[in-house]
């Protein structure tokens, strides 16, 4: 029995953590909470922070020195590549290079190869103040997007316009970068795709394909709070294509060879521009739920086998079908939840997928300034992407989140 070593145990990494015990795998999970989800199912837990490079190493060397050998080692909607990396490289496990890791945990290093490669990108520059930043808003306009160089989940992402209070902004930016960098860069008009390829040698398979909704971009103005998205795609296969082409090249840029990148995509009037790829395997359920019941794709198993040093087949990552999915998240009044009403009635409405709530009642519902301020969320199918999207509107419509002051 092969052993993995899957870094985070957290609620979407439950999906992959089961996945890895279907295929027969011994699984041990590393968290710095031992009540995560995760730790209930794996077969050994380990405690230690996700985040802690030189903990995780020390935890997982220990394991495989002293208690069994691990044949691979993972991170399932985790963003720490890092740590995934440094593990592996360590313990002469399959994996990608820790330069590269290093490359795609910070955003100006990230532009910067992009850039040397001629890789699509935006306009950027590193914001050294605020003063800095007037004087950079003043030569290129607006709008900009402001945000941390080495931070996740959208916190500290502000859009830029000619009445953001810009001390204000540079400090909100600034406070959520742990290295104490900002960055701003330009702000791309268009489609914005995420994408998630697994690249093989010289060969690149990109079965995630989403459009993603910003619906309430003004909203939540200045905070950029996507508002979930929908599969398959509205583009035509031409700009698919084109797309899939410019975030495969991206991963490869990184130094991505065999392993998976996720790309955020914008498909601007002169083509796609690349805004980040992410060297790991995606959140938000992507991954785990939403691309295998898009497109019958086993994205999860067939990224647990690369991590093993196996290889996948072409057969394995071929698009099956193209179902309708989509996915829309909750977002109550902020406030004290008093009560979460017609959550059954609203599960049992056609094409329910997952229904899920990350709040309950007694607890405090924060403003939306980033990703992890969002209450629930759901995901449907349909025939199409329109029917996906029309079934998740319906129960966003449906369950009543009541909040008090």
């Amino acid at each position: 029995m092969k052993t993995l070593w899957v870094v985070s145990g957290g609620a979407e990494a439950v999906p992959g953590i089961r996945r890895a015990k279907e295929m027969g795998l011994r699984v041990v999970v590393s968290d710095g909470n031992p009540s995560a989800p995760g730790a209930a199912l794996a077969d050994e837990f380990v405690q230690a922070s996700t985040y802690d490079v030189t903990a995780t190493v020390k935890a997982a060397s220990d394991y495989h020195r002293n208690r069994c050998p691990l044949n691979g080692v993972i991170s399932i909607a985790a963003d720490v590549p890092l740590t995934v990396a440094t593990v592996a490289a360590e313990l002469g496990l399959p994996g990608i290079p820790v330069e590269t890791a290093l490359l795609a945990s910070d955003k100006l290093a990230m532009k910067s190869c992009f850039k040397e490669r001629g890789i699509p990108i935006p306009w950027f520059h590193p914001v050294e103040s605020s003063g800095h930043l007037r004087e950079l808003m003043k030569e290129h306009g607006v709008p900009l997007v402001i945000k941390p160089v080495d931070s996740r989940g959208a916190r500290g992402v502000l859009r830029l316009m000619e009445s953001t209070d810009l001390d204000w902004a540079f400090r909100h930016a600034h406070q959520f970068s742990p290295s104490g960098r900002v960055m701003v860069e330009e702000y791309l008009s268009g489609p914005q795709i995420s994408t998630e390829s697994l690249l093989l040698d010289e060969y690149a398979y990109t079965p995630g394909f989403c459009d993603r909704n910003y619906e309430f971009l003004e909203r939540f103005a200045p905070y950029m709070i996507e508002n979930g998205g929908e599969q398959p795609s509205f583009l035509t296969p031409e700009e698919q294509e084109q797309v899939k082409r410019c975030a495969e090249s991206a991963g490869r840029a990184l130094g991505i060879k065999a392993g998976i990148a996720k790309g955020d995509i914008v498909l601007t009037p002169g083509g796609p521009k690349v805004i980040e790829i992410a060297a790991r395997l995606s959140g938000g359920w992507f991954s785990t739920d939403q691309i295998p019941l898009a497109t019958g794709v086993d994205l999860i198993g067939a990224a647990i086998r690369l991590s093993l040093g196996e290889r996948p087949s072409a057969e394995e990552l071929e698009i099956r079908n193209q179902q309708g999915v989509a996915i829309r998240y909750f977002f109550p009044p902020p406030g004290i939840i008093t009560s979460i009403r017609n959550v059954e009635k609203a599960s049992r409405l056609p094409g329910v997928y997952k229904l899920d709530f990350f709040v309950k009642p007694g607890e405090a519902v924060e403003p939306v300034t980033n990703h992890t301020k969002r209450c629930g969320y759901v995901i449907t199918s349909g025939s199409d992407r329109v029917e996906a999207v029309k079934r998740a509107c319906e129960v966003v419509n449906t369950i009543q989140i009541e909040t008090r002051n």
